[in-house]
C-alpha cells in the first residue's frame, strides 16, 4: 500500500464519508409544555418510549408532554447519614462515654512545653 493516499491529509481534520444512500430512523417531534411558558420540541424514533417529562431548555424546569397527566412520583427512600448509621450501632449514653474517655486521653497528652534557649 503506498503512502500517497493519504498525503496532503491531517489526520480527523476531514471525513471522506458522505449521506448518500442513508436511509434516517423515522422520527415524530414531541412537544413539552413547563409551568413558566416554554415550549421544547423533542424528535423521537418512532419506535422510542416517550418520556412524559422533560427538562426545559430555556429555564431547566420541568416541563410535561403536550396534553398528558404528569406520573406518579416514586416514593423516595430516607438517605442515611453517618450519624443515623451510628445511632443504629450506639447509643447516645454509650457515645457520651466514648466521648469522655477521648477527652481525657487528649488531656492527658498534653503536657506544657519547655522552651529551650
Amino acid at each position: 500500500m503506498s503512502d500517497g493516499a493519504l498525503r496532503g491529509t491531517r489526520l480527523g481534520a476531514t471525513s471522506y464519508e458522505n449521506d448518500d444512500h442513508v436511509e434516517l430512523a423515522p422520527r415524530q417531534v414531541t412537544h413539552y409544555d413547563c409551568p413558566a411558558g416554554h415550549t421544547t420540541s423533542m424528535p423521537f424514533s418512532v419506535e422510542a418510549e416517550i418520556p412524559a417529562v422533560w427538562e426545559c431548555r430555556t429555564c431547566g424546569a420541568e416541563a410535561l408532554i403536550r396534553d398528558g397527566v404528569k406520573p406518579e412520583q416514586k416514593p423516595t427512600k430516607h438517605v442515611r447519614t453517618h450519624w443515623d448509621m451510628l445511632l443504629e450501632r450506639r447509643t447516645i449514653e454509650d457515645l457520651e462515654v466514648l466521648l469522655a474517655e477521648r477527652l481525657d486521653l487528649l488531656r492527658g497528652s498534653r503536657t506544657p512545653t519547655s522552651k529551650s534557649a
